[in-house]
Formats: structure tokens, C-alpha cells, sequence
């Protein structure tokens, strides 16, 4: 049981601003709510395993600007009980996103890349941190990380022993194929249908799951695929592919999808940290994103492993045809 990871990648602060519904091109539309969350997978990723498993050592690793958005994200993730040390600090605008919500609906992202911008290699001070997974995250979102630190970066840690694990962010002029020279050094990825489908060149719907995690453990993933849609979540690993309808959920259950999939993404970390396979994987992912539809922001509704699964049991699992 591996109780020791590093999330690595992308920090940022999410303004989410609630609407009612989205407006025609020139035309207004009334913000209803506007909340200062963390956000970026360094800072919901981490907190999200502490909430569901506080006994967790986690690290965070990433940069932020010395302003007060860098502060409030930093201080938000050690308020969790992550270890914020290898956080560093520069003389740069911390990155942001500005997020339009629609309650119980979609999400649009207009996204700042600040301090993410030069995050490197160089910013992983590998002989101080010693850790038994570390999970990197979004690529095509971080420059340095997609123009060749990003398999640098997986390279070292294989070389040094350390479990490895990606996700990626759903970019519509993101250069997927780039990434498939990492794959090799993956262990461990988790992405959505959509990024899982421009990665393996494959309309993905889920009559194809199978023949896209198929074809990326192909492309050298070594251990797991493991892909969600808000429909199923779909694996293959050890024991072959295995698939999972998510929850069917009352009306009012969903309060926004901010950050659902690094629930889910959180969720599986934990089971592949706790040695678990198939189902048992995708079925504590999603009861991490379930959870975390509960909230506006991409953390506050998650909770204990206990809670989740307490909670999940009441409901029932969709029909897949």
C-alpha cells in the first residue's frame, strides 16, 4: 500500500461566477453568485485525497505568484493538511480561471496561465522529496511541461522508483499525438472519453471504450487506462477491461460540475495507492466525483472514503445499453 504522493502541474484560483443560462453574442447575462475557490489540478487533486483519506501523506508541487491569489490558494491547501513546502513562490501573476457556471448544468473556462507558464523540471526538487507516487497534471496546459518537461519529468521519477500518473485537460487546439512519447513512462492515466479518444485517434463513444484503452495501453501505458464520461467510467489493467455505469442522481443532487474530474481522478489515486483493481477502482472514483457535484467549487464536497460510500449507497447506477 503506497500512502505517499506528489501532485505536480498546474495551481490556480477559480472566480466562478453563477448564471442562470448562457447569453447570445452580445447580449447580458445576470451573475447571480460569485466564490474565490482553488482550482487546477495540483490544488483540488491534493485536497480531495486528504478529504477522503486524511491519513494520506500529500504533497503539492507547482508555482505561484508572490500576490494575494498566490497566498489565498497556497494557504487553502495547507488549511487541508497538505504539505505546501515544495510550492514555489515567484515574481509572477498566479494563474487563474474565470469560470461561468450554469447551476446543475455546464461550465465554460477563460483561463490565465500566469506562473503555470514556466513551470519545469526544475521546479520538482527531487533529492529533498522522497514519495512513493507522484501524478502530474494538466498537460496542454502547461507549456514546459508539454514542450518536453513533462517526459523528462516522468523519466526521472521512473528512473528513481516512483509510481507515475497523468490527466490531461480537454483543449480543442491541443496537440494530443505530442504526448504519446510519454506514455511509456506512465503507469497510471486517467482522462476523460473525449481526451482519451484525440489521444488514441478515435471517435470515442462508449461502444468504443474498449478499442481506445486498448489501443493506449498499446501505446505504452504500463499499468491502468482508466477513463471517465459522466455516463460510465471504463478500465483496463491486470484483469482486462472492466466498465462501470455512474449514479443516477435526484434532481437536485448536482450543484455544479467544477472539478468532477479531478474527483475522479483523486478517487482512483486513492484506490491505486490502497493496491485495488478493476471495479473496485472506477467504483471509488466515482463516488469522488459524485460527491463532488454536491458543490459549486471543485473541493467542498468531498469527504471521508466512509461518507462517500455511505452517502453512494442510496443510489442507484444507470443502464448502459
Amino acid at each position: 500500500m503506497h500512502s505517499s504522493i506528489a501532485v505536480a502541474g498546474s495551481i490556480l484560483t477559480d472566480l466562478i461566477r453563477e448564471i442562470a443560462s448562457y447569453p447570445k453574442e452580445g447580449e447580458l447575462a445576470p451573475i447571480h453568485e460569485i466564490r474565490q475557490t482553488v482550482g487546477g489540478c495540483v490544488p483540488n487533486v491534493s485536497m480531495d485525497l486528504k478529504r477522503l483519506d486524511p491519513s494520506l501523506s500529500v504533497y503539492a508541487i507547482g508555482r505561484v505568484g508572490n500576490d494575494e491569489e498566490g497566498r489565498f490558494v497556497v494557504s487553502e491547501m495547507k488549511r487541508e493538511g497538505v504539505d505546501v513546502s515544495y510550492c514555489r513562490s515567484r515574481q509572477e501573476h498566479t494563474s487563474f480561471t474565470d469560470v461561468m457556471s450554469v447551476k446543475g448544468g455546464q461550465r465554460t473556462f477563460f483561463s490565465y496561465v500566469g506562473a503555470n507558464a514556466n513551470f519545469s523540471f526544475e521546479d520538482i526538487l527531487w533529492d529533498k522529496l522522497a514519495i512513493e507516487r507522484l501524478h502530474l497534471g494538466y498537460f496542454l496546459l502547461l507549456p514546459k511541461v508539454d514542450q518536453g518537461d513533462g517526459l523528462k519529468t516522468l523519466k526521472e521519477a521512473k528512473k528513481r522508483g516512483i509510481l507515475t500518473s497523468i490527466d490531461f485537460v480537454t483543449s480543442s487546439e491541443g496537440n494530443y499525438s505530442a504526448l504519446l512519447p510519454c506514455l511509456p513512462y506512465v503507469d497510471d492515466l486517467i482522462v476523460n472519453e473525449v481526451e482519451a479518444g484525440k489521444l488514441a485517434g478515435i471517435s470515442p463513444s462508449f461502444s468504443s471504450m474498449r478499442q481506445i484503452a486498448t489501443r493506449l495501453k498499446a501505446l505504452g501505458v504500463r499499468n491502468h487506462v482508466i477513463i471517465h464520461a459522466p455516463e460510465y467510467g471504463v478500465l483496463f489493467g491486470k484483469e482486462g477491461f472492466t466498465s462501470l455505469p455512474s449514479y443516477e442522481l435526484p434532481s437536485d443532487w448536482i450543484t455544479g460540475t467544477t472539478g468532477a474530474g479531478d474527483a475522479f481522478c483523486a478517487g482512483a489515486l486513492l484506490a491505486l495507492m490502497q493496491e485495488k483493481e478493476g471495479k473496485d477502482i472506477l467504483e471509488l472514483a466515482q463516488m469522488a466525483a459524485t460527491m463532488a457535484l454536491t458543490s459549486m467549487d471543485a473541493v467542498s464536497g468531498l469527504c471521508s472514503k466512509k461518507e462517500a460510500a455511505e452517502r453512494c449507497a442510496l443510489l442507484k447506477r444507470r443502464t448502459l445499453c
